[in-house]
C-alpha cells in the first residue's frame, strides 16, 4: 500500500518563460487528501506532524527550484493548511505569490516574505539587489527574493 501511488493526484507543474508558475490545483488533491488523513487521526499521537512532513517532503521536490526562504514560507503554509490551521483558498495565494518571480522595477509595491513591513521600490542595483523605501521611510537594500509584489485588492 506505501508504494501505490493515490488515483487522481497528478504531481506536476508548469513553467513559463517569464515566471515561474506553479499549478497548485495539480497538488491540490494531496494536499486535500493528506488532511482527510490528518482528521482521521489513525495514530495515537502526532497525526498532524506526520501527515504535514508529508505535505513539506512534496513542496521540498515540486518547488525545488524556488530561493530557500521562499520554498520554507510555501512548506509552512502547504503544513498548515493540512493540520487544518490555513484554509486551502489563502494556502493557494500564498503559494502564487511566494511563486512569482522577483523581477522588479522603480516604484513597485513590495512587502516581505511575512508582510511585516510593505514598501516601494527605489531602484534595483547592478548585483541584482533592490532599495526600497519602507512606509515608514527608512531605506533598506534586499535581495528580490526576500520579497513579494504587493497586489491591490
Amino acid at each position: 500500500m506505501l508504494n501505490r501511488r493515490a488515483p487522481d493526484v497528478p504531481l506536476n507543474r508548469t513553467t513559463s518563460t517569464s515566471s515561474i508558475t506553479y499549478a497548485i490545483p495539480c497538488i491540490g488533491p494531496a494536499i486535500e487528501f493528506l488532511r482527510h488523513c490528518h482528521r482521521r487521526a489513525p495514530f495515537l499521537f502526532f497525526n498532524g506532524n506526520t501527515f504535514a512532513d508529508v505535505g513539506r517532503q512534496l513542496v521540498t521536490a515540486l518547488f525545488a527550484e524556488l530561493p530557500t526562504a521562499r520554498r520554507r514560507e510555501v512548506m509552512s503554509a502547504v503544513a498548515h493548511c493540512i493540520a487544518g490551521v490555513l484554509d486551502h483558498e489563502s494556502m493557494a495565494q500564498i503559494v502564487n505569490a511566494l511563486s512569482e518571480a522577483a523581477d522588479f522595477q522603480p516604484g513597485d509595491r513590495v512587502k516581505t516574505l511575512r508582510g511585516s513591513m510593505s514598501g516601494k521600490i527605489v531602484r534595483v542595483l547592478e548585483d541584482g539587489r533592490v532599495v526600497w523605501r519602507a512606509d515608514s521611510g527608512t531605506e533598506l537594500t534586499a535581495l528580490p527574493e526576500s520579497l513579494i509584489r504587493e497586489h491591490k485588492g
